[in-house]
């Protein structure tokens, strides 16, 4: 044990497995073109099967065997996590893990049917996606009929039950919703929020990803302080995945995620399982472990802690770190929608 932790696994680059990500399903009630295009997840597409999924006994299994491998960190994703219709049930299950950190990321609209039975639950904090506050530009990116201000309600809900303060998930397209960047920071600014701007990433195969969609960190930060002077902070957490800047008149701050532009995969310290039970050790993967035969196959005490222990050890991922090389392999990537953001 090393400070209060178990002595982490480590990949071959010597990164901690420190933060698990679980989908707990492939469903989603919006279609938003870099995450789920509606010309290949229409009507017609063929979402998991109940039994297809995981169980939330097989759930808190992984959990749990994660958690004693040094895995103090918890984000639930989908798909969209609040479609499970158990997903508080889930929420009290994983929170009784101790000095968890257990979090969630939504689109937000069901939020204020569900905030107040979340944080009860064991729920700590929740992310929230919100693209645009103009109506049009949100219809267009979240391919849906919900109101921004049925997000904003979202948010104000998870205010409301104490999932400390919210972060605002905006993901930056050049042409689309650049123009934005400064009128979001201003809703946001002189609250507990803080809005995190997202250079827009080549996730999965079906988004139609090209470098020119893409407004790099730089630029969304410029377009920040040309109305809002920010200083960066010094941030001493190394795995923190977002530059933080705070206003100089001290009224909030924003954070910026540069995955393109500034990649930061030297220490990436996230594993995700998919809703079928797929582990994977990058955003970028094209192929996973197959968790759910383990658990649902003849297996001795120890086999699923193997199982996770192998696959981090082996792990030399940074597929961001060779974006545009002949090394970074952009075909057949796993969709978002099956294991979150």
């Amino acid at each position: 044990m090393t400070g209060g932790l178990p002595t982490a696994v480590r990949d071959r680059l010597g990164r901690p497995l420190r933060d698990l990500r679980i989908s707990v399903t492939d469903r989603c009630n919006f279609r938003c073109r870099y995450c789920m295009p509606r010309e290949t997840f229409g009507s017609e597409h063929a979402f998991l099967e109940r039994d297809a999924l995981l169980d939330f006994g097989e759930l808190k299994e992984i959990a749990s065997t994660a958690y004693e491998l040094g895995v103090r960190k918890i984000r639930l994703t989908g798909g969209e996590p609040l479609m499970h219709r158990d997903i508080c049930e889930l929420v009290a299950s994983l929170s009784s893990l101790p000095g968890l950190d257990l979090a969630m990321t939504s689109n937000g609209v069901l939020l204020p049917r569900y905030a107040e039975s979340l944080a009860a639950s064991g729920l700590r904090r929740v992310t929230v996606s919100l693209d645009s506050l103009e109506q049009a530009t949100f219809e267009a990116m979240s391919d849906s009929r919900y109101q921004v201000q049925d997000v904003l309600d979202g948010i104000a809900a998870a205010e409301r039950a104490g999932l400390g303060a919210v972060k605002i998930n905006m993901v930056v397209k050049r042409g689309v919703n650049d123009s934005e960047i400064a009128d979001m920071a201003a809703r946001f600014r002189d609250t507990p929020h803080i809005v995190r701007f997202i250079e827009y990433m080549d996730v999965g195969s079906t988004n139609g990803w090209d470098a020119s969609h893409v407004v790099p960190a730089s630029e969304i930060v410029d377009a920040v302080r040309s109305r809002f002077p920010a200083d960066v902070v010094d941030d001493s957490d190394r795995r923190a995945v977002a530059t933080r800047f705070r206003y100089r008149d001290g009224r909030g701050e924003f954070g910026v995620i540069s995955s393109v532009s500034k990649p930061f995969c030297s220490t990436c310290t996230r594993v995700r399982v998919s809703a079928e039970g797929t582990l994977y050790t990058c955003l970028f993967a094209s192929a996973g472990l197959d968790l759910r035969a383990i658990l649902r196959g003849r297996r001795t005490p120890g086999d699923l802690a193997a199982a996770l222990t192998g696959r981090w050890a082996s792990r030399d991922d940074r597929y961001s770190e060779l974006r545009g090389s002949l090394q970074a392999d952009r075909n057949n990537k796993i969709e978002m929608s099956y294991i979150g953001g």
